[in-house]
């Protein structure tokens, strides 16, 4: 699947929360929502990245935004770090990744490890805003984890 790009409706989706309650994108519409992506739950960049956007939490809320962050997780592993790292926003268990297709952000892609060039399968840490409207307004695809979080407050 293609990466949406701006200017274009963002896919909508229905998929589990970290609760176990059913989420739609569109639960947001008359709100800015920023989804993003991170691979798997308490993992060491995924935790910087959530953390980053619970630490800024109340900046998004000042501009209208909801923060919804997504990943292959089950609902117990996502409710699970939500509670471990106290993160005040919505976790989606996209464990059939079926966001992460419409988003085009399950891809076969490079990255560095140890100076070694490894191919990998599976999520790229990726984000984006959607407008009021569900147009998408920004897409971020391979972001880095400590600065995700700002980079999308400035893009707002």
């Amino acid at each position: 699947m293609l990466v949406p790009q701006a200017g274009q409706a963002a896919p909508d989706f229905e998929v589990l929360a970290d609760n176990g309650e059913t989420v739609k994108l569109s639960d947001f519409k008359g709100k800015r929502v920023v989804l993003y992506f991170y691979p798997k739950a308490d993992t060491p960049g995924c935790t910087i990245q959530s953390c980053a956007f619970r630490d800024n939490y109340s900046e998004f809320a000042t501009k209208n935004a909801i923060i919804l962050g997504a990943s292959p997780d089950t609902v117990e592993e996502q409710a699970a770090f939500k509670v471990k790292y106290n993160l005040p926003f919505i976790l989606l268990a996209d464990h059939e990744r079926k966001i992460a297709e419409a988003y085009g952000v399950w891809q076969t892609y490079t990255s560095e490890r140890d100076g070694q060039q490894i191919e990998r399968t599976g999520i790229r840490r990726s984000s984006f805003i959607i407008d009021e409207n569900g147009i998408i307004t920004g897409v971020f695809i391979g972001v880095d984890p400590a600065n995700n979080s700002q980079e999308m407050l400035q893009n707002l």
